[in-house]
């Protein structure tokens, strides 16, 4: 059966390609390769002894899309990650974020439209709840006024998919996930942030390998147990598995809705010190940081509640945030020898 995976070479599709290959699955990757590099395509090809199809290919280019889904009639399914994915950029580029994140999945379910059943999953993010009213946040919590144009995009692109799906063949989960960290334990793929990293736990690696002078912790002073923010980092593995159960649940017409939601999380929050300090224990050194101002767009505190993933899904994440930590200091130290 064959898959298309948008977005297939960046940090969380690629691990998902990986866990589709395992399955059985025939993979076909599109990116741009303006946040990712073809050299991913070995280290998928390492782990599982398959190299996925891949085209190179900008989605905001309609007519490419649309020549694409002429070669590949027979996709069965699509997982689409293919964005634009910081906070703090898109509060500084917001036009960019509307551009990439909105026409390609525009252009996307244009062509979807057009056949009589299919399946798509698409990969949005726990900052559509905003600052949820109440911890742990589950599927039923208020989608509050976007803090970035990154989180309106995802709260954009899930109207989009909803009101699509009513008059169309296209069955679809919306995958809300929180903080994905770490890397494939064969270390053959990671988290390969082009220019200053955007997310802690590459920056935190990077600060730990030399390659920053230090981390900087945005504010100290949230109402949280040690003042910093509050986040629910789950292991991107664990996280490419659910998408393939998701999948598998459309596939099998499973789905008892047209359009399904789940949250993806590991249910427990950890601050930016406790990641921090996680980091110290399995490496085995003290890291350098500051404590600056708080920076525009953040929220206080997000973690999730996954008693529906867990039991609709019957998925359940496996690995500790210290395992995570562990994987992506391995991960670092490789790519940095």
């Amino acid at each position: 059966m064959k898959i298309l995976v948008t977005g297939g070479l960046g940090f969380i599709g690629s691990h998902t390609v990986v866990e589709l290959q395992n399955e059985g699955f025939e993979v076909i990757v599109i990116d741009n390769l303006s946040n990712s590099s073809e050299d991913v395509l070995k280290g998928i090809e390492a782990i599982t002894g398959k190299k996925p199809l891949f085209e190179k290919l900008d989605l905001r280019e309609k007519a490419s899309v649309q020549d694409f889904f002429k070669k590949h009639a027979d996709v069965s399914g699509v997982i689409h990650f293919a964005a634009s994915k910081a906070v703090g950029e898109s509060v500084g580029n917001p036009l960019l974020y509307y551009e990439n994140n909105i026409s390609a999945l525009v252009y996307i379910l244009q062509e979807l439209e057009k056949k009589e059943n299919t399946n798509f999953i698409f990969s949005s993010s726990c900052t559509v709840y905003g600052q949820a009213e109440t911890m742990p946040i589950n599927e039923d919590s208020a989608v509050q006024p976007a803090m970035s144009p990154y989180g309106n995009t995802k709260q954009i692109g899930e109207e989009i998919i909803s009101d699509v799906a009513k008059i169309s063949g296209i069955n679809a989960i919306l995958l809300r996930y929180f903080n994905p960290i770490g890397a494939h334990p064969s270390i053959e793929i990671g988290e390969l942030p082009i220019g200053v990293p955007q997310n802690l736990v590459p920056f935190i690696t990077q600060t730990g390998i030399g390659l920053r002078k230090e981390l900087l912790v945005y504010g100290n002073n949230y109402p949280t147990p040690d003042g910093t923010c509050i986040r629910d980092y789950i292991h991107v593995v664990d996280l490419a598995k659910a998408h393939v159960v998701a999948l598998q649940r459309l596939l099998n017409k499973k789905n008892v809705e047209k359009v399904e939601t789940f949250n993806l999380g590991t249910g427990v929050g950890s601050s930016v010190l406790e990641v921090i300090n996680a980091f110290e224990k399995v490496s085995g050194q003290k890291l350098a940081y500051q404590i600056v101002d708080r920076r525009e767009g953040d929220v206080t505190l997000a973690y999730a509640d996954t008693t529906k993933a867990n039991e609709v899904l019957g998925w359940k994440t496996q690995s500790t945030l210290e395992q995570a930590m562990e994987s992506a200091w391995k991960w670092e130290q490789k790519i940095r020898s």
